[in-house]
């Protein structure tokens, strides 16, 4: 007896398991939600989702809001879908939203820009409903020097035929940027901008700036020009700052080429000087030569000496504060 209550026990425990397996595989439930909605999918399909590793809850609940809303979709193309590693419910989402704003979206293009990293629903939530972008601080300077900064509003529009390969709204900025600095830049002076800053939109709107990217440019605002600083002053200040390290670099390298060339004189003179003295160091040798030989008298030498005596007289007088009694003594002496 009580072997055939323990065999119970566990037939019923495995019973229960074998239930829940089967609804596992099998969700009846949700077959049953689909069969009254109007969806036409098999157990077995629903059993093969799960053997695919496809939640099948994912796939029938986006088809049965596909099909209430008028869309054409099979269970096929979700699951492929899903297992490309798409967002299910966004994809369908983002049809009906196009569908009933009259854009044109296949269910191959949503696809598409769903694997491609974007959110397929908020591009058509663009589409319809534009977006404003703002733009940082683009500092730019008129032809006169003075720097403006500017900040401008874009509106934009999702193209949802360039979603797939289009630019962002990086390049958007960018592309404006580079567009108010441009029309900035050939603006005589920075009072025509501060006028008339309707010119800075309209010249960039010109331009085609939406080429290439994932949205069209409805408009584009300029919300705010602020005067900055003067580039230009700044400039010749910077330019006469570094003329004015030029020439004083010049004008040290001439005075060190005169200290030079003045050092160089004194060294001339000194060498000079010292031939003189070498000279002069000879004199006695050649008068002693000229007495041993003949040439030179003893009356001669004093004449000689009376001259050079003469001669330091004279020298003395001419010097500034020289004693006359000196002179007068080599006079009387003489």
């Amino acid at each position: 007896m009580e072997l055939s209550g323990i065999g119970i026990v566990l037939i019923v425990f495995l019973g229960i398991v074998i239930f829940f397996v089967f609804l596992y595989f099998i969700p009846v439930g949700l077959w049953i939600t689909a069969r009254f909605s109007n969806v036409k999918v098999g157990l077995f399909e629903l059993m093969f989702m799960r053997i695919r590793k496809v939640p099948p809850g994912v796939v029938v609940n986006s088809l049965i809001t596909a099909t209430k809303a008028g869309l054409t979709v099979t269970t096929k193309e979700l699951e492929t879908h899903y297992l490309a590693g798409g967002h299910v419910p966004s994809v369908i989402k983002a049809l009906i939203s196009a569908d009933k704003a009259n854009i044109n979206l296949s269910f191959k293009q949503a696809t598409a820009i769903d694997l491609a990293g974007r959110d397929v629903f908020e591009a058509v939530q663009i589409s319809v409903n534009p977006k404003v972008i703002t733009t940082p601080k683009v500092a730019a300077v008129a032809a006169d020097g003075i720097q403006l900064i500017a900040i401008a509003r874009v509106t934009v529009r999702a193209n949802i035929q360039q979603l797939v390969g289009g630019a962002g709204e990086d390049t958007i900025l960018a592309r404006v940027g580079e567009g108010i600095v441009t029309s900035i830049g050939s603006a005589g002076t920075h009072k025509e901008v501060l006028e008339n800053p309707d010119k800075i939109s309209k010249l960039v709107l010109q331009r085609g700036l939406d080429a290439g990217t994932a949205f069209e440019i409805l408009s584009i605002d300029i919300a705010d020009v602020d005067v900055g600083t003067n580039i230009g002053a700044k400039l010749q200040t910077d330019q006469a700052s570094a003329d004015l390290k030029v020439a004083e670099a010049k004008a040290e390298e001439r005075r060190a080429m005169a200290v030079a060339h003045e050092q160089e004189m004194k060294a001339k003179a000194q060498e000079a000087r010292a031939k003189v003295i070498e000279a002069e160091a000879d004199v006695p040798k050649a008068m002693a030569e000229a007495f041993r030989t003949g040439n030179l008298g003893i009356m001669d030498y004093y004449k000689m000496d009376n001259i050079k005596a003469d001669t330091e007289m004279r020298e003395a007088i001419a010097k500034p504060g020289g004693g006359s009694s000196g002179s007068k003594d080599k006079g009387n002496k003489s």
